[in-house]
């Protein structure tokens, strides 16, 4: 029978929702957890969850100068880390006519740079030692849109994006990343962790309002379960061969495919135009039928 391998997790944003979840699964199946906190209170709390194996790391993912450090620190005190799982992050629910560059850039700092500052963090031990695996969670608003979370969108697909072309930088080294998206899970994404900008333009009601309100109302209600969210985790951190990105829910995979079967058709309408900006093409610079 072959003994379990136990490994050490660095998990971001433990205090509550998925991480929290994540956490739970990985403490439960025996391995180590580096989880980051950002108040002192979460830490004891967190701790207590396994006190040999549960280790808090007090962080704000947005103060990028010290990730470097604080990884370090963490490594010297429980161990090499394995696995990195980039859960930390937020929603940010407003059109875009009415949110701020503000809202804009502190969603991308705590969605995507400082992902990306965990990732650099971690590299070089991971890259020394040629293993390794690299989680990110995104979102199915990584790949399909819905109004009123634009930046959220955006902030999600970018991290799509770098995970993907990450993960062919360091396949060589035996390192491996995925993009792990979430449908729509019973956390508290959509209640009070969310960052609502107040609405200003009325032009903008007969979309918003009902969007707002839905959102409101499903919050505490989502069909995704985050235990089994957890376990799902644990299933691809375990897979020799993990895709390049697994979504999580009917409702995420219900969508995706909806939103490839509409590229499909508009790639078909439009093809001829595509087409027509090569060197040399004579075909008619129009609509296709």
């Amino acid at each position: 029978m072959t003994t379990p391998t136990f490994k050490t997790f660095l998990i971001t944003g433990v205090s509550s929702g998925l991480g929290r979840a994540f956490a739970e699964g990985a403490l439960h199946a025996g391995h180590r957890v580096i989880g980051t906190v950002r108040r002192a209170a979460d830490a004891e709390a967190f701790a207590a969850l396994a006190p040999d194996r549960a280790h808090p790391l007090v962080l704000d993912v947005t103060d990028f100068d010290a990730i470097p450090v604080a990884v370090t620190a963490a490594e010297r005190q429980v161990g090499i880390i394995d696995v990195l799982v980039n859960n930390a992050g937020y929603g940010h629910e407003g059109v875009l006519e009415e949110s701020s560059i503000d809202d804009l850039h502190r969603q991308f700092s705590a969605n995507v740079f400082g992902p990306v500052a965990m990732m650099k963090a971690v590299l070089p031990g991971m890259r020394e030692r040629r293993r390794g695996r690299i989680i990110n969670v995104t979102s199915m608003g990584g790949f399909i849109t819905m109004p009123g979370i634009s930046f959220y969108c955006g902030s999600k697909f970018a991290l799509e994006g770098i995970s993907e072309a990450l993960g062919k930088e360091l396949a060589s080294f035996g390192i491996r990343v995925t993009a792990l998206a979430p449908g729509q899970f019973r956390t508290d994404w959509a209640g009070r962790s969310m960052d609502r900008t107040p609405r200003t333009i009325g032009d903008y009601d007969a979309v918003m309002d009902p969007i707002r309100a839905a959102r409101h109302a499903k919050s505490g209600n989502q069909p995704g379960d985050p235990a089994k969210a957890a376990q799902a985790l644990l299933a691809l951190v375990e897979s020799a061969n993990p895709p390049v990105r697994l979504f999580l829910g009917d409702d995420a995979l219900d969508l995706v495919e909806q939103k490839l079967e509409a590229m499909k058709v508009e790639l078909g309408a439009w093809d001829t135009l595509s087409r027509s900006t090569s060197f040399g093409c004579d075909r008619g610079a129009t609509r296709s039928a």
